[in-house]
């Protein structure tokens, strides 16, 4: 397991060697052949982005699409569009029928960032979706089956968001199923000189 971590770190340009991270990975390579819904949390900064890229690069999905979408860039009027499609003239502006990140990901991995900030409507959409693997485009009645795994990261404690009820805590329980924790930089003092030094030759 120790080579392995260690070609995963050189393959990705992973720097460190902190108990934590090489925990993390670890979990990350068990995760990976598997189909199960991965949570990575940890501060920004720490990498967490490099886990789900990872996990599809080492499972049977590796030759398919890996689609990552910002949560929290999206603007929360067209999210829905921007993750599920929708049809032609659904609304003002839908000129054609349009393939969400769902269906573009499918057969593939769907890696949703900043789960964290994701509208509480389309929470209860995504718990549909992790519930029968099914979506319907905006504008559109039909059901469409999809095959799509999804790796969700976020740097807020979804656990704190549950109780302001500003996350579906049945959304919570789905998405957790397999959680991995990046350490932050501020616990990681001993792979400073190897950071800096990485840093500093880029």
């Amino acid at each position: 397991m120790i080579s392995e971590i260690q070609n995963i770190k050189q393959r990705f340009e992973i720097i460190g060697n902190h108990f934590g991270l090489n925990r993390a990975l670890e979990k990350a390579l068990r995760v990976a052949p598997t189909d199960i819904t991965v949570l990575v949390t940890g501060e920004s900064g720490v990498g967490k982005e490099s886990f789900p890229k990872i996990i599809h690069q080492l499972s049977h999905r590796k030759h398919n699409k890996f689609i990552a979408v910002n949560c929290g860039a999206i603007p929360e009027g067209t999210i829905d569009s921007e993750l599920f499609g929708h049809e032609k003239g659904a609304f003002t502006g839908a000129l054609k029928t349009t393939l969400g990140k769902f269906e573009q990901a499918n057969k593939g991995t769907l890696f949703l960032d900043e789960i964290g900030d994701m509208p509480f409507g389309v929470q209860t959409k995504l718990l549909r979706v992790l519930e029968n693997s099914i979506i319907s485009k905006v504008g559109s009645n039909k059901e469409i089956k999809l095959d799509v795994r999804i790796i969700c990261a976020t740097h807020k404690n979804l656990e704190f968001l549950v109780e302001n009820n500003s996350f579906r805590e049945d959304l919570l329980f789905r998405l957790n199923v397999f959680p991995i924790s990046v350490p932050s930089l501020s616990n990681r003092s001993e792979d400073i000189p190897d950071l800096l030094d990485h840093f500093l030759t880029i």
